[in-house]
């Protein structure tokens, strides 16, 4: 795989890669915002996906969702908005909360631990309570980004959107997936024919009203899910099925308070680095699926949770991290082992049954964000050389699969390649193009990260072949027209190396 480059120089200008990443995000519709942009430059935390954008965020959709279909998880999908109730159960209502700091001089808020870690990106700030975390802030002097004042005191502050169902319900826009998701364990389980375990999971829409979102799309006020439940009862902790499945999987593991270590699932069991089987093969899982994404092994890692850190729901938590340039080691999955917390407090406020042969059962939880692993792998997949600067996505993944090109636009050359893409389209992501020279089409086709370019000449016209071009090496090949759905096929999501 070509390697990532650290800086460009584009229009003389030395960029760092994560500046030249968002900068081609924004120039070739990936990412636009914040939105609305028209209106006073838009809101912080709300950003558009435009049309390349959309196309590689659905890609990594679907790694994620054939990722939990293959580890034995079914998809469902609930309501985005709630009554109260359901989260007074939660505890969202009560501890769904941030640490919060105003500017003295000019008002604004920003969220603490965040405002130290932009100044700061090596400070410690997991677990501090509010008064040492305001001892932090005096005594690295830091001050309001907007206006240089001195900061107050920390608030809390809730981060739950509220709203009204009909005229006057009080209810509120989901944070997360996961709660949503709960709520149907009677149904799951007659579903399941009361066998346990089982897993389900939902991709969709959650909304957190963050102070003052300042990390881009890391950290926005509307965002999409993935979260899969896997229900369990004690007697899975130490005996799981599937766990020999996964027991040779090696984790970078960054256990808390020790050194990153690379082990297998089973020795990270037998070392209480984990210390439930069925927890340890639900990280295994995740892992896996963010290997199938594309990200270099030597860029993820997998860390615990301080347990002054943890969730109250929490019983063990680890995040699986990717090394960005933009910010350093960055969540982008979170794997936790929840408890029967959340089922017995819906038990409890609904007065439902949610017991199983006399127990309430636990959840282990995957829960990813779909917009920072499509930053992450955009940032990753930047290239330059001395002839252009590309993105090389790994094979199946990039926005648009195949271009098809003809050569010129006469001699019944663009009716043969308008037959060719018409064949292609309705199973991969294609894009047709026949303005502008066959040089340039192949740079803005490369600019993106575009695969495959299949070029109609002359010669496609007597024999049937046409010219299949791949982006990283940019070699060429001739492949028979009726060949080359195969041909595509295999290079996207086969083993079969191009050229091969």
């Amino acid at each position: 795989m070509p390697k990532a480059i650290k800086t460009i120089d584009s229009t003389s200008v030395n960029m760092k890669i994560e500046d030249k990443a968002m900068d081609l995000a924004r120039r070739r519709g990936f990412i636009w915002g914040p939105s609305p942009n028209i209106y006073h430059g838009g809101v912080s935390g709300f950003y558009d996906w435009g049309p390349l954008g959309k196309l590689l965020k659905n890609k990594i959709e679907n790694i994620i969702r054939k990722g939990f279909i293959f580890h034995g998880f079914w998809e469902v999908e609930c309501p985005t908005i709630m009554p109260s109730k359901v989260w007074e159960a939660s505890g969202h209502l009560e501890g769904f909360v941030d640490p919060v700091i105003r500017c003295k001089k000019c008002n604004s808020a920003f969220r603490v631990d965040s405002l130290i870690q932009e100044n700061y990106p090596n400070e410690k700030v997991d677990g501090l309570t509010f008064t040492q975390l305001k001892k932090l802030i005096e005594k690295k002097k830091i001050k309001c980004p907007s206006c240089k004042g001195g900061l107050g005191e920390v608030e809390s502050y809730n981060l739950m959107m509220r709203t009204t169902i009909g005229l006057n319900q009080e209810a509120y826009l989901r944070p997360e997936t996961a709660t949503t998701t709960y709520l149907l364990f009677p149904e799951y389980h007659r579903f399941f024919r009361t066998k346990m375990p089982f897993g389900v999971f939902q991709i969709g829409k959650a909304y957190r009203n963050e102070i003052s979102p300042r990390q881009g799309v890391f950290r926005t006020r509307e965002f999409t899910q993935a979260e899969g439940q896997l229900f369990v009862l004690k007697e899975h902790f130490s005996k799981f099925d599937k766990f020999d499945d996964e027991k040779r999987t090696i984790l970078p593991l960054l256990p808390f308070g020790k050194k990153q270590t690379k082990v297998t699932l089973q020795d990270a069991i037998k070392k209480k680095f984990i210390k439930k089987k069925v927890y340890g093969w639900t990280l295994a899982a995740a892992y896996d699926i963010i290997k199938k994404i594309g990200f270099p092994e030597n860029k993820i890692r997998i860390r615990q949770h301080n347990p002054k850190e943890l969730a109250h729901y929490a019983e063990d938590a680890w995040d699986i991290e990717i090394k960005t340039e933009r910010y350093g080691w960055f969540e982008i999955c979170g794997v936790h082992d929840r408890k029967d917390y959340d089922l017995k407090r819906h038990a409890e406020y609904s007065k439902s049954k949610f017991a199983v042969q006399g127990e309430v059962p636990t959840i282990m939880e995957i829960a990813f964000g779909i917009e920072r692993p499509t930053y992450c792998l955009l940032e990753e997949s930047l290239r330059e050389d001395k002839e252009r600067d590309w993105l090389f996505f790994p094979p199946g993944v990039a926005p648009i699969d195949v271009a098809v090109f003809p050569l010129i636009k006469k001699d019944n050359l663009p009716k043969l390649a308008k037959e060719v893409f018409e064949g292609l389209d309705k199973e991969f992501v294609c894009t047709y193009d026949e303005s502008g020279s066959i040089g340039r089409r192949y740079r803005r086709m490369d600019e993106v990260g575009t695969t495959l370019c299949i070029t109609i000449d002359h010669d496609s016209l007597k024999d049937k072949t046409v010219t299949l071009r791949e982006v990283s090496t940019m070699k060429q090949i001739r492949v028979n027209i009726t060949d080359l759905k195969d041909t595509v096929r295999n290079i996207l999501y086969g083993s079969l190396k191009f050229g091969k």
